[in-house]
């Protein structure tokens, strides 16, 4: 099946054309901001050269759709690109063999991190049509990282030629970046270190709008509960059996019940992934994949305590008996305004995007299935650049920001109303919608990386404010806590 969606979808993206992939322009731009003129033409310049090669590594990355710690195909392509552009590529770091560090150094200076991100979601499967023809499927980028990966190594790309042209001093880092969805990739790089001597650290996401605004994300603890109890027959002899999902179901009554008994904003999902094969055998393991979120860490480890507390009832009611599991655990993001203003400035510079009618098209056919129609023209405007409101969802990228003053943006890869995680989304990640939204990331990301390397009162204002948001005696400690890689956490 697998095989057969590769097929099909590479034959699709032949006529990715039509939807304007040979021609990718972006709206014309502002005055460049404190990157000198020569310096800003230069380097948009050199992105728009590598114009054609962003497009194949995004659109191959979508159709590898490999997910956490199993992007080998995603992983090595990246890793070649950057070796080709005279990068040394370090793999299999923080113990994931799907992980890269990349690093161009020229003498001393600034060491300036950039976050590429690959793994897709599982259960999202699709094609490029802008209609839902299955559910259920093995896997899809429904949260664009195919386009965050690319973008993130040719802004890396451009940015070291540009280094290369005019001797500027310092270190360019990408660091490879796996299982950012559940597997929390990122913070097992930052508790082995690799994240001490980086000054300043930069990203991106895919998105509905573009935007260098600094919002909150929710920290989170993910893990899973597996009941083991007795198998029988559930007929002829069920007194002899003790089933695992009767726990699994007691353990989810309870925590149902504990809603109403936690702090505001706190967020619980669960799905069980895992409840037997037969009706007709009591079932002796079941399993229930938990995540707990919210703003404040310490909230999310008091709450994570109390639904263990309820597995180890339902298994003590159930006669069964249970083992938890940790497999992820993320900060919520430390925001830094001085980088902000950067990003922006930068972002703005560039300017928004403008679709073709073949695209305004296929995104009107892709609002049909939305509940609701908003503004096509959004993708062309840049959104105000402030500090706060809720992003909703939770990223290893929040690790990272609480060592090292961090920065990203977001750019317009989406259809405008489209939620995250869904079909829609694997759609415009893998056409020219998508495409362009991370060119426009491609370059922003370039432009603000360049103007640090030339701006050490910008970073050196960025760490003192990173050290006053912190606070004093700040020690990090990982949610995860000192687990290994959970590497299979998708089988």
């Amino acid at each position: 099946m697998r095989q057969a969606l590769r097929r099909q979808t590479s034959l699709k993206t032949l006529t990715l054309a039509a939807f304007g992939i040979a021609s990718i322009a972006l709206a014309a731009p502002a005055a460049a901001g404190p990157l000198a003129p020569e310096a800003h033409s230069s380097i948009l310049a050199s992105v728009e050269s590598h114009g054609a090669a962003i497009d194949d590594a995004a659109l191959q990355i979508w159709q590898f759709a490999e997910l956490g710690y199993q992007e080998h195909q995603s992983s090595a392509l990246l890793a070649q690109r950057l070796r080709d552009a005279g990068f040394t590529v370090q793999t299999g770091i923080a113990n994931e063999p799907t992980a890269f560090l990349a690093s161009f150094r020229n003498g001393d200076g600034p060491v300036i991190a950039v976050l590429a991100e690959y793994d897709a979601l599982p259960g999202l499967s699709q094609t490029l049509n802008p209609v839902q023809e299955s559910a259920g499927g093995h896997a899809g980028h429904g949260c664009g990282h195919n386009l965050f990966g690319a973008a993130s190594v040719y802004s890396a790309i451009a940015v070291k030629e540009w280094m290369v042209a005019n001797n500027i001093k310092g270190e360019l880092r990408v660091y490879g970046t796996p299982a950012e969805e559940g597997g929390s990739g990122k913070v097992y790089m930052v508790r082995d270190g690799l994240f001490d001597d980086v000054d300043i650290s930069l990203h991106w996401h895919p998105g509905n709008v573009n935007s260098a605004r600094q919002g909150d994300t929710m920290a989170n603890v993910s893990g899973k509960f597996r009941f083991y109890g007795t198998s029988s027959h559930a007929a002829a002899a069920p007194d002899k059996g003790r089933s695992a999902l009767d726990g699994i179901e007691a353990m989810n009554a309870m925590v149902n019940l504990m809603r109403e008994h936690v702090p505001d904003r706190t967020r619980i999902h669960y799905a069980i992934t895992d409840g037997g094969k037969a009706p007709n055998v009591v079932p002796s393991y079941a399993e229930a994949y938990y995540y707990v979120r919210h703003n404040n860490p310490e909230i999310v480890r008091d709450v994570l305590e109390r639904v263990k507390l309820a597995a180890e009832g339902a298994a003590l009611g159930t006669g069964t008996r249970m083992e938890f599991e940790a497999i992820g655990g993320v900060y919520s993001m430390l925001p830094n305004e001085a980088l902000m203003q950067v990003m922006d400035r930068n972002l703005r510079s560039v300017g928004g995007i403008t679709w073709t009618e073949e695209e305004k098209a296929l995104a009107r056919e892709i609002q049909k299935t939305l509940s609701t129609q908003e503004d096509l023209s959004s993708v062309e405007r840049i959104e105000p650049a402030v500090i706060g409101g809720d992003f909703g969802g939770s990223t290893d990228v929040s690790d990272v920001s609480w060592v090292t003053p961090t920065v990203g943006l977001s750019t317009a890869t989406f259809v405008p109303g489209s939620a995250g995680h869904s079909w829609q989304n694997v759609v415009a990640a893998g056409s020219s919608i998508g495409l362009k939204g991370a060119r426009l990331a491609t370059q922003t990301l370039a432009l603000t990386t360049a103007e640090l390397f030339q701006s050490p009162e910008v970073i050196a204002e960025a760490k003192a404010e990173f050290e006053r948001r912190r606070g004093p005696n700040f020690q990090y400690r990982a949610l995860l806590g000192d687990r290994t890689p959970a590497l299979n956490y998708r089988d």
